[in-house]
């Protein structure tokens, strides 16, 4: 028994040294077909502002706020289906019980409230051509929200929005879509104007 042993054992190890080309597979991801670019008007006669939002979305008006009446009719669901994104817009007007301070102070606080999987957060002074004026927020890493922005006329308005992906939030994996979709939120704050 052990003769054959000894015979089976450097022909196995023999033929298991066989020369064989292997390459490992590259790391992938999956593939993301974007949308054609093209803007589209969005002007309610009931809302005090009208801009431009991408032709790959909808723009739906957000009737519930966590399970209630939302505040103000023209609070505003702009919804990328084919990307599993959305920028829940708010609007308030500025009274004397909302103050702009205080709104300003709200939108830094809930940007802020992402510093703890935020890798850096950039404020941007945001002055138009159309007088509309504001922050837009840019948040880096894997935070729930990586772009947030508003914008008031400084006297009577205040509008904020703040983009979320129906997806863990990865950086590495929605960098490609996050970048995309801050052009057209760009665009929309560039277009957006007061009535």
């Amino acid at each position: 028994m052990r003769k054959i042993l000894l015979l089976i054992v450097p022909v196995l190890i023999f033929a298991s040294c066989g020369v064989q080309d292997y390459t490992p597979k590259p790391r992938a991801f999956f593939r993301i077909d974007l949308p054609k670019k093209g803007y589209q008007l969005y002007n309610p006669e009931d809302c005090p502002f009208q801009f431009e939002y991408p032709i790959y979305a909808e723009v739906e008006r957000d009737s519930t706020f966590f399970e209630e009446k939302a505040e103000d009719p023209c609070w505003l669901n702009i919804k990328f289906g084919s990307l599993g994104g959305m920028i829940h817009v708010s609007y308030k007007p500025v009274t004397k019980n909302q103050s702009l301070y205080k709104l300003s102070e709200d939108a830094h606080k809930m940007s802020f409230k992402h510093t703890v999987r935020a890798d850096f957060i950039e404020e941007r002074f945001i002055n138009t051509a159309n007088g509309a004026q504001g922050i837009l927020y840019d948040i880096g890493g894997n935070s729930a929200s990586n772009i947030q922005f508003f914008l008031t006329d400084s006297s009577q308005h205040y509008l904020r929005g703040a983009l979320y992906f129906n997806a863990a939030p990865n950086a590495d994996s929605l960098e490609p879509v996050l970048k995309f979709v801050r052009e057209d939120m760009v665009h929309l704050i560039e277009s957006f104007k007061w009535k």
